[in-house]
Parts: structure tokens; sequence; C-alpha cells
């Protein structure tokens, strides 16, 4: 193991806020490795589409919630905690506040459960920082028109909005570090503000 572990950052938010862009910016100036989920192991390719694809049978929430779990389980053992132990920086598209956001807040499922499940299924790996880019309904909306939604995509206003109050309420509980950017602005105007408060907190990289 490297005598200074690595850092692991996680991006998060609604559909369309620029978190993949993001996370891929960020990740390049730092160094870090960049990953995702769901679908960034041999495993998470198989269970990318139980998940996502509209096609597929439909999904039960608490289903849904353990599939993510599996993913997340893998992608800890084949990709994070392996990078990390070398002293890499990683950055990842979506972590365990996606579940509780979108499966909790957003389908309903209870979050002390959920909670738990997150806890067992990365062994109790949290990020350092969970970067929240945050942008309105309609924002997110305008951004993904004219792409093929998936699944979770093709849920309702409602649901969407109960996703991005959930991020809010998950950021100010502050049980792990978080940071808050407009997401709205340019994306060289996101980036500088992504980039000015990861140094902040936890410098500028390996």
């Amino acid at each position: 193991m490297a005598s200074v572990p690595g850092r692991l950052i996680a991006l998060e938010g609604i559909d369309g806020c620029g978190k993949s862009t993001q996370a891929r910016l960020l990740a390049d100036r730092l160094g870090a490795l960049l990953t995702f989920e769901p679908g960034d192991t041999a495993l998470g390719v198989s269970l990318r589409p139980l998940v996502l694809d509209p096609d597929q049978a439909t999904v039960a929430p608490l289903a849904e919630a353990l599939l993510m779990a599996a993913d997340r389980a893998q992608h800890v053992v084949d990709v994070v905690r392996p990078a990390l132990d070398r002293g890499t920086w990683v950055v990842t598209d979506r972590y365990s506040a996606s579940t509780l956001a979108y499966q909790g807040y957003g389908r309903g499922l209870d979050l002390g459960e959920l909670g738990r499940l997150m806890e067992w299924a990365t062994a109790g790996l949290a990020p350092d920082l969970y970067v929240l880019v945050e942008v309105d309904l309609a924002v997110g909306r305008a951004r993904r028109s004219g792409s093929s939604n998936d699944r979770i995509e093709r849920q309702d206003d409602g649901f969407r909005q109960r996703v991005a109050d959930g991020y809010r309420r998950l950021a100010d509980r502050q049980a792990t570090p978080w940071l808050v950017v407009d997401g709205t602005g340019p994306v060289e105007e996101v980036a500088a503000a992504v980039w000015t408060g990861v140094r902040q907190r936890l410098g500028e990289g390996p």
C-alpha cells in the first residue's frame, strides 16, 4: 500500500447537470483516475442495461437499489480501492449519494436501510469530497433534449424534483464533506468553481 493513500472525489447531480463533463475536466486537472457508475467494471457492463435500458423488464425500486449496490461493490473492489491504495486520486461520476438521492428520495425507499446497504457495498469507503453540480430542472431537461434518454432519465418532473431536493438535503447534512457548485454557467466557469472548491478542501492533487 502507498504511504500516502489517494483521495476519492465523487461528482453528483440530476441528469443533465453537467457532472460528467466536470468530472472529466477535474480528473484531467488533478491527474486523477476518472471512473463512473454504473458500468465501469466487467460486471457493471452486464448490470447497467438491467437498470437503465428502457426496453428491459420493469425493475422494482428495491431491485433497482440492489443492482446499483452490486455495481458499486464491484466498482470499489476492481477500480476504486486499488487506485486509492496505490496513492492515485480518483474522480468518480456518481457514487453512494446517487442511490440515496434516486432510490431514496426519488423512489421513496427507506434512507436508513439504503445507507446501511451503501456502507456494506463500499466496505465503508466514503468519498473525501462530494461535489454537487446543481441546476434547475428546466436546465437539465434542456440539456437532455434530443438525446436518447435511459429509463431513469425518462421519469417525470415530480421524480426529478424529489431527487434534486434530496441532493440538497444530503449536502446540508454534512455527514460527508460536500461542495455545492452552480452548474448553470459556461463549462469553463463551472470548472473553475469546482477546481477552486476542491483545491481549498483537498489541495492540488498528488
